[in-house]
Parts: C-alpha cells; sequence; structure tokens
C-alpha cells in the first residue's frame, strides 16, 4: 500500500480521500477547514498541520483545488511550494479542475525539476466521490498513467487515458459544456411540456425511451418528486453548485477561443447559467436551472 498525500478536501476531496483509506491507502491529509480533517482523521488519516506536511515521504500527491491559480500556488509559486519537498520518485495528481495551459505550465515545470505531475479532473459529482465511481480523465504519459491508474481505480469506477499533459483539462472541459448544454435542454423540454399539462415524470419517461433521452433525464432529472435521490428532490442541494458550472463553462470559452473553435451552444447555456447565478442560485445544485424557465 501507497503513503498518499492528499490536499484539498471539500465536497469531493473529503470522500475521495476516505476511499483511499478504504483501500488501505496510508493518507496524510491537509486543508484550511478544521472540519474537513476532522472527517478524514475519523476514518482513520492522518491531520497534517500544511500542505508541505502531507506530501513530504509521500508516494504519490492527490490535490483537489478550486482553481489554476490555486494549483499553481500550491506547487510552484506559493510561499513553500511543494516541488522543494515532494520526493523526485513521487508521482503527483492533480484531479482539480482548471484550465489546460496551467496543467500544462506546472507540469513542465514539474518536469524541469525532475518531477512528475499529471492531470486528472473528474466527473461524477459528491455521490460518485462518495461512492467512488468518479469517471476521471487523465493527461499523462503512458508510464504516468500506468502508474496512476492503481491509485485512481480506488476513487474512481472509469479511469480514461485522454492524452498528453493538459488533455484531462481538455476533455473535463468538452463534457461539462455538453452538461451543461444537456441540463438546459432537458429543463426547457420539461418545463413546456408541465406548462402545457404533462405531468413530467410521465414526459420524462416518455422521452427517455424515445430519441431525446439523456443522462438528465436517466440518473439527474431537475424537476422535483420525479426522481429520489437527486438534489432537485432536496431543494436542489448538494451535487454539482451553478458557481462550478458557471466556472466550468468559463474555462470551456477559453479553450474555444485559444482554438478557434465555435460554441453557439455553449455559450448560450453559459449566458443561462450566468442569469440564474446573478439571481442569487449560486449555490444551488445546477439542475435548478429549471427555475430559470418556471420565474419567467
Amino acid at each position: 500500500m501507497a503513503t498518499i498525500g492528499f490536499i484539498g478536501l471539500g465536497n469531493m476531496g473529503g470522500p475521495m480521500a476516505i476511499n483511499l483509506l478504504k483501500a488501505g491507502h496510508e493518507v496524510k491529509a491537509f486543508d484550511l477547514s478544521q472540519a474537513a480533517l476532522d472527517s478524514v482523521a475519523a476514518e482513520g488519516g492522518h491531520a497534517a498541520a500544511s500542505a508541505a506536511e502531507a506530501a513530504t515521504g509521500a508516494d504519490f500527491v492527490v490535490s483537489m483545488l478550486p482553481a489554476g491559480v490555486h494549483v499553481q500556488g500550491l506547487y510552484q509559486t506559493g510561499d513553500a511550494p511543494l516541488f522543494d519537498v515532494i520526493s523526485k520518485d513521487a508521482l503527483i495528481i492533480d484531479s482539480s479542475t482548471i484550465d489546460a495551459a496551467t496543467a500544462q505550465s506546472v507540469s513542465a515545470a514539474a518536469n524541469e525539476r525532475g518531477l512528475s505531475f499529471i492531470d486528472a479532473p473528474v466527473s461524477g459529482g459528491v455521490g460518485g466521490a462518495v461512492a467512488g465511481t468518479l469517471a476521471f480523465m487523465v493527461g499523462a504519459t503512458d508510464a504516468q498513467f500506468a502508474k496512476a491508474k492503481p491509485i485512481l481505480d480506488c476513487m474512481g469506477k472509469n479511469i480514461f487515458h485522454a492524452g498528453q499533459s493538459g488533455a484531462g483539462q481538455i476533455a473535463k472541459a468538452c463534457n461539462n459544456m455538453m452538461l451543461s448544454i444537456l441540463m438546459a435542454g432537458t429543463s426547457e423540454a420539461l418545463n413546456m411540456g408541465m406548462k402545457n399539462g404533462l405531468d413530467p415524470a410521465v414526459l420524462s419517461e416518455i422521452m427517455k425511451q424515445s430519441s431525446g433521452n439523456n443522462w438528465a433525464l436517466q440518473v439527474y432529472n431537475p424537476v422535483p418528486g420525479v426522481m429520489d435521490g437527486v438534489p432537485s428532490s432536496n431543494d436542489y442541494k448538494g451535487g454539482f453548485q451553478v458557481d462550478l458550472m458557471f466556472k466550468d463553462l468559463g474555462l470551456a470559452m477559453q479553450l474555444s477561443q485559444q482554438s478557434n473553435s465555435p460554441v453557439p451552444m455553449g455559450s448560450a447555456a453559459r449566458s443561462l447559467f450566468s442569469l440564474h447565478k446573478s439571481k442569487g442560485n449560486g449555490g444551488l445544485d445546477f439542475s435548478s436551472v429549471i427555475k430559470l424557465y418556471q420565474d419567467n
């Protein structure tokens, strides 16, 4: 079993670290939140006093942070960069969702110091993090991917080698842009049916068995009461916040501009989530976007 330094124990990172513990690994964890540290410590993890303590002597270092600036600061440019303490034999796995350019830049800086850094953002939400069924999209060399996969298997069910450095972040941006479009379109169609007297559960089943079938209808219905165990049936609490979807759509728009890729549907979805966020809904699950149609 490996010694793993885990930095960032939020809604996703905490359950991921706990699943590594359940798999038998030693986890040295750090987060600015004492409550988050206590949760992992209660499952047998070691609560480190700093990120440097968590990373020192680790075979793997896993990070789950909000944005590229935090990743760059943690490893490279901060007051106590982890590149100064991480073993040259260790593999750094960054599971944050950040821009591909920053992931590539940090990876290149790691290579210059004889270190190994890969990007491995996730999909599957808090439920997937808790259940250990996340999808990982990995940007790495073949050798790095082979080394990372046994660790990622402890936290996820579908582990994809997307390509070289930064490819994981590109795949994640494409996936979440598509997800936002699907959720907005599903909400639009369901709301129209409801406005015309249809039962949303019946309409959902019709579309699931027809050409309109999609992931939102299958496992994440946005209408309260249609499906158990999803945020829409819990006042849109938990799950994947509107704020995070808006952030990820910003990354997608940045990527589209850099590659001159037309994204009219993605741009429309970002505008919808921006409007929904501006109404004070940033902390709700992204499926709450259906409220935007209902409010209008």
